[in-house]
């Protein structure tokens, strides 16, 4: 297992409401959520540190005094750990990069991941792919049943995004012959990204990514065959825990 450059950060999102994870939420943040007695949260802590990723910003607003209690108390897993807390409302993906971007700064490109998402994905492997790209974004995709799914060219370029269930399709490039995929929930951005955002508050990054793939190099990145559970429902702890010990 290869690691990533040294200094490179990553973002947690971890400042949703979780209403599909009732009645658990109504107490507590999702990212605490546990699968076989450990939280989501520290899971992804300790696989994003596997490659070498020691410096973390979590962004937090729905019960945040306990996760930076929790991380308080497992002295911030021995790494370097930024919150960035979404007081007023929760921002969203987009609103939430945003808002954390005066601890994204800097020269390497950082990895984003929802902290409500359990992979086997090789994050040395994606980054790699990342830098070959030269992209802005790189978004990671498996072939999975999904209500939503991106579509991208035989160069794996980012040209759209389709909802499944309604046929609602929203294109960046002309691509009359798309492949699709669904998102993982898993990114790396290139910090450039923030002098072409004009964007505050709340929003989604799938729209800027959208707004964006037309003139910028946003790529996807097929991981298809490894492990990918959006634990954002109980019935999905229990998938969970049948395959993280």
């Amino acid at each position: 297992m290869n690691h990533l450059p040294n200094g490179t950060k990553a973002l947690l999102f971890a400042a949703g409401l979780g209403t599909r994870l009732k009645p658990f939420t109504d107490h507590h943040p999702k990212a605490l959520a546990l699968v076989n007695g450990k939280p989501l949260l520290q899971r992804n802590i300790e696989y994003l540190k596997r490659f070498g990723i020691n410096d973390f910003v979590i962004n937090v607003h729905h019960f945040a005094d306990q996760i930076i209690s929790f991380v308080e108390k497992q002295q911030f897993f021995r790494s370097n750990i930024h919150f960035s807390h979404e007081v007023l409302e929760p921002l969203e993906t987009g609103g939430g990069l945003v808002y954390a971007k005066d601890f994204l700064k800097g020269s390497y490109p950082f990895v984003v991941m929802n902290a409500d998402i359990l992979t086997t994905l090789d994050i040395s492997k994606f980054y790699q792919a990342h830098v070959e790209y030269h992209a802005l974004a790189t978004l990671a995709i498996t072939h999975r049943e999904s209500s939503r799914g991106f579509l991208y060219n035989e160069n794996s370029r980012l040209t759209g995004w389709r909802n499944m269930q309604t046929g609602e399709i929203k294109l960046s490039i002309k691509n009359d012959h798309p492949k699709s995929g669904s998102f993982s929930g898993v990114h790396i951005i290139d910090p450039k990204i923030f002098d072409l955002v004009n964007r505050t508050g709340k929003f989604s990054i799938i729209d800027l990514y959208l707004e964006l793939a037309a003139a910028h190099p946003i790529y996807i990145y097929d991981h298809t065959g490894d492990v990918v559970v959006d634990v954002g429902k109980p019935e999905s702890i229990e998938k969970a825990e049948q395959i993280f010990k």
